[in-house]
């Protein structure tokens, strides 16, 4: 099984660029980068379809456009970067619970329950 993804159209075997989804509220194609993970509402496309890509007539075709397409937004980057630095901080230690005075209640089988002090 390839984990390359493939241009969703019929007999088109080259590899996926774009990532294809509606707006119905809006009558909009929104074409941008190729999605992280397949949705079933969305469809990959290769450059030669999304290039050639035409919407019906009264919907409007939104194309977002990524420069690199490996390149992150300062936000990704920073979002990362705090994350990290929550991981390295040492985690406070638990304070030693003081140990609890079990006191029989009813048993019922293999189960038992305890009474509070109140």
């Amino acid at each position: 099984m390839s984990l390359l993804r493939r241009c969703s159209r019929t007999a088109c075997g080259r590899p996926a660029a774009t990532t294809l989804t509606y707006v119905y509220a809006d009558q909009t194609a929104v074409l941008g980068p190729l999605a992280t993970y397949a949705e079933p509402h969305a469809y990959d496309l290769c450059e030669e379809h999304s290039d050639r890509l035409s919407a019906p007539r009264g919907w409007e075709v939104l194309r977002l456009v990524q420069d690199d397409p490996h390149a992150h937004s300062s936000d990704d980057l920073l979002a990362l970067a705090d994350a990290v630095r929550e991981a390295a901080q040492p985690r406070p230690q638990q304070q030693a619970r003081e140990p609890f005075e079990m006191r029989e209640g009813v048993r019922r089988g293999h189960l038992r329950s305890l009474r509070s002090e109140d």
